[in-house]
């Protein structure tokens, strides 16, 4: 096994390393770059996002570019729920627009499996969208990375 195909921190979990793997996660979808956040994942990964369902890698990146080019100006904080020796469960929020403009906050909650290489096996996702104005958003940092001393979603009373 390579260094690059192994994604640190590995299983077996503690909160610190739990921590650290929900912020790289936010931040590579942070990104919007599907090739790239595909690589996290296992080459036969499994996927439940809403009504779509990705059997690899190659199929979840397709998942995420169609995601993407629906969600413009796309904004995600993610929030560690609990955790196991290889599976972690996270809460997350996140605020895009459609082509019309129209703003939303989505609303979600991801389970997590990992194999030992610490790439993503499984991820089952539930997402609920929610419309809200322009005014009400509460992710305004520049398109990219949510920086340090941004409140995460507990302190924003998500």
């Amino acid at each position: 096994m390579t260094e690059f195909e192994r994604r640190p921190p590995l299983p077996p979990f503690d909160r610190e390393s739990a921590l650290l793997k929900v912020r790289l996660a936010e931040d590579g979808w942070n990104t919007r770059d599907a090739e790239k956040v595909s690589l996290a994942y296992t080459l036969n990964t499994k996927w439940r996002n809403r009504v779509d369902f990705a059997n690899n890698r190659a199929e979840a990146a397709l998942l995420l570019k169609r995601k993407w080019n629906k969600e413009h100006e796309y904004r995600l904080i993610k929030e560690l729920w609990a955790f196991t020796s290889n599976r972690i469960a996270v809460r997350y929020a996140y605020e895009w627009h459609d082509d019309s403009g129209n703003w939303y906050r989505s609303y979600g909650n991801e389970n997590w499996e990992f194999a030992n290489d610490g790439l993503m096996a499984h991820r089952f996702a539930c997402i609920n969208d929610m419309p809200i104005k322009e005014t009400d958003r509460k992710f305004r940092w520049p398109l990219g990375r949510r920086p340090d001393d941004h409140p995460g979603l507990s302190e924003l009373g998500l």
